[in-house]
């Protein structure tokens, strides 16, 4: 009924379209008879093509072909149906054509659109949920799979749906060179299993610190080369080796014992209740913040756009291609996103492949770019994404992301932050953890302005540390209850 209601819309839509939006009504009471056989035709068509079976959250490239056939046929007989009764009086020979269209569209879009609510409902659910006591116990993994297969399509969309923030995906190690650069459900194939520690490298100089590999294939149908990268990388990093049909009970057995679970999980230092928990998520600052920053990300983009432009030209010639350079850190409820800079550093190794220090690979104009916090301009684009906000805790590394201050992840990522206005880089990590995790608790409109107003001196003349701030949100803190553990000491010694 709801597929026949948008067909019937799309109809419409397709009619006022060919009339270029001037219906009058006697040409769409002509119209009625084809429009009653599109209805009547569909309510028939539509079970036979199984639309009225197939779920809408989990709906494919293949769905979208039955409904694209199933309107086509219903389209086909309405004309059949039209044609037998009047010829088809008051019906343009273009109509059917964008009938079709229309009626495609409206179809695939409401599958499409009815998939992503359903994937933001998860990842809401899991950004409320992440900081609970259960949550705790399961943070989240970085996962590599090793093996293109039914079996890594299936993961791929089991943790999806399962593990939403709990698990994430680095990339996939397909059989081939010619995989390399592809996609498989979004994700990209990073090379062969044969050459694992490259591709370990390559994630790390990213941001994106593996804690597990999934070989989605038989331990012996994998070249000798592969096997033995495999078990290396087991031996040499703190990667745990998995293998996924082991996992699931199917019994390819592994070459050896796997790894255990590791250290014991750190407990939360910050540790905010449940009430403030849910005082925090309803505010509805939330919503004029998601909008203020959409906003003014599009403007600035389109005011910025021709700087950024130059700008990347400069680096290009400075420290050449790509003129980006991106990291993984951990965003909104721990989710990873890709944070992007304008590249201020040359390759790793030089000409003879010596590898490069860090001061011999910034170039001036990188040094110019980080001083001002230009480098930092393509993050607009992670704002307009929604991925960051122009105020909020900065993104972290993933290793420099503690356990113990999980409670800054509760807001989106910033551009600028209470800590950097306040402390800067050079305060310790308990410090800026306070003062992110006190910014998560005070958000408000009046104090975000006035972190954008304080952060224009930072950048013209410089970090200052403030003691006195420093204290106020360890003090506030431990008042509120939200430190436990040796941090709660810390507060009550600022007491």
């Amino acid at each position: 009924m709801v597929d026949s209601a948008l067909l019937l819309l799309a109809t419409l839509c397709a009619l006022v379209l060919r009339e270029n939006f001037q219906v009058p009504a006697s040409r769409l009471i002509a119209f009625m008879p084809y429009l009653l056989a599109t209805v009547t035709v569909g309510l028939a068509v539509f079970p036979v093509a199984g639309l009225n079976r197939a779920v809408w959250r989990f709906s494919s490239a293949g769905d979208h072909l039955r409904v694209a056939a199933a309107v086509a046929a219903t389209i086909a007989g309405a004309v059949g149906l039209g044609f037998a009764y009047n010829r088809l009086d008051g019906v343009a020979r273009s109509l059917p054509f964008l009938q079709f269209l229309t009626g495609t569209a409206f179809l695939t879009g409401a599958r499409v659109a009815h998939r992503y609510a359903h994937e933001f409902r998860h990842h809401r659910k899991a950004s409320a949920a992440f900081l609970r006591p259960d949550s705790a116990e399961t943070p989240a993994q970085t996962v590599l799979i090793v093996g293109i297969s039914r079996l890594s399509e299936a993961y791929l969309q089991a943790a999806a749906e399962f593990a939403p923030g709990r698990v994430n995906i680095a990339g996939l190690a397909g059989r081939t060179d010619r995989h390399a650069g592809r996609l498989v459900a979004t994700y990209p194939i990073l090379g062969r299993p044969e050459d694992l520690g490259a591709i370990l490298d390559r994630l790390e100089v990213h941001g994106v610190m593996v804690d597990r590999i999934l070989v989605a294939a038989a331990f012996n149908s994998l070249s000798k080369e592969a096997q033995e990268a495999l078990l290396l990388a087991e031996r040499t990093r703190s990667i745990e080796l998995r293998f996924l049909a082991d996992e699931w009970g199917l019994g390819l057995k592994s070459p050896g014992p796997a790894r255990g679970d590791g250290d014991e999980k750190p407990m939360l230092n910050f540790e905010i209740s449940a009430p403030v928990l849910d005082r925090i998520a309803q505010r509805h600052y939330w919503v004029i913040k998601r909008a203020l920053d959409f906003f003014g990300a599009v403007s600035l983009l389109l005011l910025l756009f021709p700087f950024m432009l130059i700008t990347a030209l400069a680096v290009a010639a400075s420290v050449g291609s790509p003129v980006l350079f991106w990291q993984q850190r951990p965003g909104l409820g721990g989710r990873p996103f890709r944070l992007y800079k304008f590249r201020s550093m040359r390759a790793a190794h030089g000409p003879g492949g010596r590898r490069l220090c860090d001061r011999e690979r910034v170039s001036k104009l990188g040094n110019g770019l980080r001083r001002l916090r230009l480098d930092e301009l393509p993050q607009l684009f992670n704002i307009l994404r929604g991925d960051m906000s122009f105020v909020g805790p900065r993104p972290l590394l993933p290793h420099d992301q503690s356990e113990a201050y999980r409670a800054r992840l509760l807001v989106r990522p910033g551009l600028t932050g209470w800590a950097q206005i306040i402390g800067g880089r050079e305060i310790a990590p308990a410090d800026k953890a306070a003062l992110d995790i006190w910014y998560v608790c005070n958000a408000s409109l009046f104090l975000d302005l006035k972190i954008a107003l304080k952060t224009v001196p930072l950048v013209l003349f410089g970090e200052r540390i403030s003691a006195g701030a420093i204290e106020r949100a360890w003090r506030e803190l431990g008042k509120g209850g939200v430190l436990r553990g040796q941090l709660a000491l810390r507060a009550e010694k600022s007491l």
